[in-house]
């Protein structure tokens, strides 16, 4: 029997407020599977329309896939969050695109007929679960020349893209860091960050004072609101002498989860579920792991060509901000201007934190708000840079789009 590609739809997306790693980080004594239950439970409780029984899968990624971020996370915690145990799960993993891969994947699966809608999204907690713990990469790769040993530290790949597009100064990547900042702490400000996370309840031990309380986070930890390019100049470059990447211009290691409702078109409107976006395409591709962040631009390449769409068609990107170089890089190679008003209007992940195989839905929550801000726009795009030599990118269409009204 012929089958017929169905349009695919963002129905809603939510994130925990994002955490700095580490023993003084807010999610310390927080497990990392919680962190999503916490999500999918939110995502269930916004839309009530949706009989929990209908959801046909539960896709979590995480990049480091063990303790409580192993198990196969996407069906424990579906189990955790209440679904009924009809309801499969699977975890999936594309290192900093995995919550990316997560909607993609079962927008594949809703597109083919096979699932009419699932939970995807991702988690990453690494101050349980630092990058690379337990992993034992090949001798073969640096042995045999198959990679330079600077494509195994994605600081390291940054500087080396530094190297790529030496007009990519310092200072540039500095700018960019503070606009980020400045952006993130306007969008706070406005409202427009808060209506999509998901509080959450948290343990803090003070052991000055030998105490434990309980405490409630609402506002993602590593923003620094009121940074300036004085207190970025002085930073250290730990990833090459006298070289141009710090903590200031890219982010930082992090905690957090998100989680997001995919379906079909007809299940949604059937269903009275919103529609805030329409998957247009997506694409991934692979570059030299070496130069880790040029993965959007080869992905942005084949998705446009994909939809029949040029770079110029985009009106919103919101763009990963692992490194600033990365998103400059993007910027310079389809002649952008470094402040283009279309670009991270909410600020990105320098400001808000980047706790790997989440982001990806991070991203597209904050493409939909933007959409339904800006009927004016008609297409939009999420794109990120992958470890290991990757890129992904997606390309969303406004259902709010107004055209020449």
């Amino acid at each position: 029997m012929p089958r017929t590609v169905r349009d695919v739809v963002f129905v809603d997306g939510v994130r925990t407020p994002f955490g700095k790693a580490g023993p003084k980080g807010i999610y310390h004594e927080t497990r990392a599977d919680d962190l999503v239950v916490k999500a999918i439970r939110e995502l269930l409780r916004r839309n009530p329309a949706l009989e929990p029984a209908k959801i046909d899968e539960v896709a979590i990624a995480a990049t480091t896939q063990i303790g409580d971020q192993g198990l196969t996370i996407g069906r424990t915690a579906g189990i955790l969050a209440g679904l009924p145990t009809s309801v499969p799960g699977y975890s999936i993993d594309r290192m900093c695109a995995g919550a990316l891969t997560a909607v993609t994947t079962v927008a594949g699966s809703v597109a083919f007929g096979a699932y009419d809608v699932a939970i995807a999204g991702g988690v990453e907690h690494m101050g349980r679960h630092p990058m690379g713990e337990g992993v034992d990469p090949n001798p073969r790769f640096v042995s045999e020349k198959l990679v330079d040993e600077s494509a195994l530290f994605m600081g390291m790949t940054a500087e080396n893209l530094h190297d790529r597009y030496p007009t990519i100064t310092k200072q540039r990547t500095d700018e960019y860091a503070v606009r980020s900042q400045e952006k993130a702490a306007k969008a706070y400000a406005n409202g427009q960050i808060q209506a999509d996370l998901v509080p959450i309840s948290v343990r803090r031990t003070n052991p000055e004072a030998g105490e434990t309380g309980w405490g409630l986070v609402t506002a993602d930890e590593p923003m620094r609101p009121g940074t300036t390019l004085e207190n970025l100049s002085g930073l250290k470059t730990p990833f090459r002498v006298h070289g141009r990447v710090t903590a200031g211009n890219a982010a930082g290691l992090n905690d957090g989860a998100t989680a997001s409702l995919i379906a079909s078109e007809d299940f949604a409107r059937e269903n009275n579920l919103p529609v805030k976006m329409r998957l247009v395409s997506y694409s991934f591709a692979g570059v030299e792991p070496e130069v880790m962040g040029y993965g959007p631009i080869p992905a942005t390449e084949k998705a446009l060509a994909q939809a029949g769409l040029t770079i110029d068609d985009i009106g919103l990107f919101e763009i990963n901000e692992a490194f600033a170089v990365q998103v400059l890089a993007f910027l310079e190679h389809y002649g952008i201007a470094d402040d283009d008003a279309r670009v991270n209007q909410y600020g990105g992940a320098i400001a808000f934190g980047h706790p790997l195989a989440s982001s990806g839905v991070r991203l597209m929550t904050q493409l939909a708000r933007q959409f339904e801000e800006q009927p004016e726009v008609r297409y939009g795009l999420t794109t990120m840079c992958v470890g290991f030599g990757m890129g992904a990118t997606v390309i969303w269409e406004n259902p709010h789009f107004e055209g020449d009204k």
